[in-house]
C-alpha cells in the first residue's frame, strides 16, 4: 500500500462567527453594569465614537450619501458597486439620523459637573472590618508588647464568622512562645466585642456569651456543654430525661440559648451591598401592562463630527488616515447597531414573558405558569439560545416585585386534572403550608404531599423534601415547638 498526496475540490457550507457577530452576541448577554463598562471601553479605544451630552438635534446634512461611500457600497469614482463584506453592511431597520446627523458640540466636562452636581446617594461608606475592630481593642488592652504581638497573630487567624480555626500549639510554635501565654492572650481577646469572638468551636462561643450575659437559668450551661446535638434536633425529651427535669424547663432554657449569636463575626460583614437596577419596567395601565426599557444612565452614542467632516471631503487627509477612519467608523456603526438590536431583543422577549405570565402579574407567585425558553423563542421567532442569552443577568420590575428574567422560566408539576403547575408556585404553596402549621405538631413531608394533592397538585414526597430544603425550611422534627406561636422557620 502506497501513500500519496492528492488535491480535491469540495464545496461545503460553514457558519463563520465574524468579530462583529461575536461582539453583538457578547453585548446581548451582558448585564446592565457590564454594558456600561463595555460602552465606556469602546469610547476610549474608538475615536470616532462619542457620547451625546445634549438632547438638541442638529440640522440634517448630506451624511447618508457619505456613509454609503465610506461603507464601500458605492465607489465615488465610477459609481459601480464595490465588493462588500456581509459584516460591513448596516441594515436600514434602525433610525441612525439621531446619531449621524447630530453636530451639537459636547458640553465641557467641568460645566456638566457644575450643572449636575454630585449626589450624596452615589457616595458609600464602609464600616470597620472585624479584624480592624479587634486590633483597635487590642491596642487599648492592658497587655505587654509581646502579648500584643501574640494577640495580633491570633486576630489575623480569626475567620469571618469570628472563630479561631488554628490550634494554639501552632500559634505558639510560630512565635516560639509558651502555649500557656498564647492561651492567656486568647482568653483576653475572647473578652473583646463582639461577644464570643475568638472561640474555637460553637460550644465555646456560646459559653463565652453565657458568661458575659450571666444568664440565670441553671440548665443553659449543662445543655450547651453536654447536649448540643439533642438541642440541634430539638429532642427536648432526651435532654429532660438525662438532666432529670421537665420538658418545659428544657424549652425555656432552649429559648434563652436561641438568643445567642452562633456567628458573632458576621455583624462585621464587609461585603458591599449590591443594588439591582432593573433592565425592564412593567406597569399596569388600565387592564393592560406596559413594558418599557430602563435606559437611564446609558450613554447616547453618535459619530464624532470632526471625523465625519474629514471623510466627507471637507478636510484634506492622507489615504492611510482615511482608511483608518473608515475602519473605525464601521466598527462604531456596528457597535451602535448592536446596542440597538440588544435593546430591541430584550424588549421583545420581555413582552412575550408578560403575555405568558399575565396571571402572575395579576395575582402573584401562586399563579406563575410553567414556561420554557422554546415557548418564548417560538413566540418572538428567535433561536432558543438567543432567548437564553437575553434572560441572563437581566431583571424585571413588576407589580409583584423585582425578579430575574430566569425566574419566569421554570418546570411544571403535573396536577391531578392533567394540566401543569409551575414549580415556583408549588414551592410557594409548600412555604405557606409550613408557615400556617401547628408549631406543636408540624406537618411531615407526606402530610404536605396529601395537602397538595387536595389542592390539585400531584407531587412525590422526595420532591417536597427537595423543595423544602431549597426554601431553607427545616424538617418536621426540627420545626416542632413546645410552645404555641408561629415563627419563620428558616436556616
Amino acid at each position: 500500500m502506497t501513500l500519496e498526496l492528492k488535491q480535491s475540490l469540495r464545496l461545503t457550507q460553514t457558519l463563520i462567527m465574524t468579530p462583529q457577530l461575536q461582539q453583538a452576541i457578547k453585548l446581548l448577554q451582558l448585564s446592565r453594569l457590564e454594558l456600561l463598562t463595555a460602552i465606556n471601553q469602546e469610547l476610549e479605544i474608538n475615536p470616532v465614537l462619542e457620547e451625546t451630552l445634549s438632547d438638541d438635534d442638529s440640522e440634517p446634512d448630506a451624511w447618508e450619501s457619505t456613509e454609503a461611500e465610506i461603507l464601500g457600497e458605492v465607489t465615488p469614482q465610477d459609481g459601480q458597486p464595490a465588493e462588500v463584506m456581509v459584516e460591513s453592511r448596516v441594515g436600514d431597520d434602525f433610525d441612525w439620523d439621531s446619531y449621524l446627523e447630530d453636530k451639537t458640540p459636547p458640553a465641557p466636562r467641568q460645566e456638566r459637573e457644575e450643572k449636575e452636581g454630585h449626589s450624596l446617594e452615589n457616595l458609600t461608606s464602609m464600616g470597620p472590618s472585624l479584624k480592624t475592630h479587634l486590633i483597635w481593642q487590642l491596642q487599648l488592652a492592658p497587655l505587654s508588647d509581646t502579648e500584643k504581638i501574640i494577640g495580633a497573630l491570633i486576630i489575623g487567624n480569626i475567620d469571618e464568622d469570628g472563630y479561631l480555626r488554628l490550634p494554639v500549639s501552632e500559634l505558639a510554635a510560630e512565635l516560639n512562645q509558651n502555649e500557656a501565654l498564647v492561651e492567656h492572650v486568647l482568653k483576653k481577646i475572647q473578652e473583646f466585642d463582639p461577644m464570643g469572638v475568638g472561640a474555637r468551636n460553637l460550644q465555646e462561643c456560646l459559653l463565652i456569651q453565657v458568661e458575659n450575659k450571666q444568664l440565670p437559668n441553671p440548665l443553659v450551661r449543662p445543655i450547651i456543654k453536654d447536649h448540643l446535638k439533642h438541642l440541634e434536633n430539638r429532642n427536648y425529651a432526651a435532654i429532660a430525661k438525662e438532666l432529670k427535669v421537665s420538658v418545659e424547663e428544657v424549652a425555656q432554657a432552649a429559648a434563652l440559648i436561641a438568643q445567642l449569636d452562633p456567628k458573632p463575626g458576621r455583624s462585621f460583614d464587609t461585603l458591599e451591598t449590591r443594588y439591582i437596577s432593573p433592565d425592564i419596567y412593567v406597569y399596569k395601565m388600565g387592564d393592560d401592562y406596559e413594558v418599557t426599557l430602563n435606559e437611564d444612565g446609558l450613554p447616547k452614542l453618535r459619530i464624532n463630527a470632526y471625523y465625519r467632516d474629514a471623510l466627507s471631503g471637507q478636510t484634506h487627509i492622507s489615504e492611510e488616515t482615511k482608511n483608518y477612519i473608515q475602519g473605525r467608523l464601521k466598527s462604531a456603526i456596528w457597535f451602535i447597531k448592536s446596542i440597538h438590536q440588544r435593546q430591541k431583543t430584550i424588549y421583545r422577549v420581555a413582552k412575550s414573558i408578560v403575555s405568558f405570565q399575565r396571571d402572575f402579574l395579576d395575582y402573584g407567585i401562586a399563579h406563575l405558569k410553567p414556561l420554557t425558553l422554546r415557548q418564548v423563542a417560538e413566540d418572538v421567532q428567535m433561536h432558543e439560545s438567543t432567548v437564553s442569552r437575553v434572560t441572563a443577568n437581566k431583571y424585571m420590575y413588576t407589580p409583584q416585585g423585582v425578579y430575574e428574567l430566569k425566574f419566569f422560566f421554570n418546570s411544571g408539576i403535573n396536577s391531578v386534572q392533567g394540566d401543569q403547575v409551575a414549580s415556583e408556585s408549588v414551592k410557594e404553596k409548600i412555604r405557606q403550608l409550613v408557615m400556617a402549621e401547628d408549631a406543636q405538631n408540624p406537618l411531615s413531608d407526606q402530610e404536605i404531599v396529601n395537602l397538595l394533592r387536595q389542592a390539585n397538585i400531584d407531587i412525590a414526597r422526595r420532591t417536597v423534601a427537595k423543595y423544602r430544603e431549597m426554601l431553607g425550611l427545616l424538617s418536621s422534627s426540627k420545626r416542632r415547638r413546645l410552645t404555641a406561636g408561629k415563627k419563620k422557620l428558616v436556616n
